[in-house]
């Protein structure tokens, strides 16, 4: 599949003249508990030839394939990604951790050094809150849908890694298990990962109580005046950009 996959990046710098400069599997898949049927959501940054940016009529910032029961295949231009940064964007900040890389040019690696500057504890902490409590009507049923009981933890998880670290969380499930879920929840949490991995994507389980006591308990008002923000400047992104788009100028895309 990953052969397939590099394919398909391949074929899009071709069609789109684009060079892409960082590519990783984001979603289930990275996050360590996609189930039979999961597709492969893949993710990407590129960067046009410069003269592409220095004319009055800009080109779309976004490329995507069309969604398949297999593939859904979508990035960013170079510009989008570094002004999503600037305001700790929490999927950009997920593409530059997740485990599995397609395709990582040196033009990442310059972005990847600007990151933790960028990073502000406050956003993501109330991204992964929210993202929780959104989830949580798929609660109020008898059955709840294992996904997004995996959603909700993973959230909560993620949260209180911050809360406890004061740095970007890794999005792995079981390195979050490992630092933040209790001991005693583990082997809760390690069936109901079971349950995911070999089952389908609408699979549906029964409340797991000592769960679904642990969300409630991380949920709620914090005092955020403690945590810190990122870098207010941008130059240290112009920066980046420039150094992009001077290294791909007037290459054969």
């Amino acid at each position: 599949m990953r052969e397939e996959i590099i394919n398909k990046l391949n074929v899009i710098e071709q069609k789109e003249h684009v060079k892409i400069i960082y590519a990783v599997e984001s979603g289930s898949r990275a996050w360590g508990f996609e189930s039979t049927d999961s597709d492969y959501d893949v993710r990407f940054i590129y960067v046009r030839d410069k003269k592409e940016y220095l004319c009055l009529d800009e080109k779309s910032d976004v490329i995507q394939l069309p969604i398949d029961e297999v593939f859904d295949v979508s990035g960013w231009d170079i510009k989008k990604a570094l002004k999503l940064l600037y305001k700790s964007n929490p999927s950009l900040l997920e593409w530059f951790a997740s485990p599995i890389v397609y395709k990582e040019t040196i033009e990442a690696s310059y972005i990847r050094e600007v990151i933790p500057i960028y990073f502000s504890q406050k956003k993501l902490y109330c991204h992964y809150q929210r993202m929780a409590k959104t989830s949580l009507k798929y609660m109020n049923n008898e059955k709840v849908p294992v996904k997004k009981y995996l959603y909700i933890l993973r959230c909560i998880l993620s949260s209180q890694y911050i809360v406890n670290d004061k740095k970007q969380p890794p999005i792995e499930i079981e390195k979050l298990i490992e630092c933040e879920l209790p001991s005693e929840l583990r082997e809760d949490m390690n069936k109901l990962l079971m349950i995911k991995k070999n089952s389908n994507e609408k699979k549906y389980v029964d409340h797991i109580s000592s769960l679904d006591d642990y969300i409630l308990s991380r949920l709620g008002e914090r005092d955020l005046s403690s945590f810190v923000d990122g870098e207010s400047s941008r130059e240290p992104l112009n920066e980046v950009f420039r150094k992009v788009i001077e290294k791909n100028s007037d290459d054969t895309f």
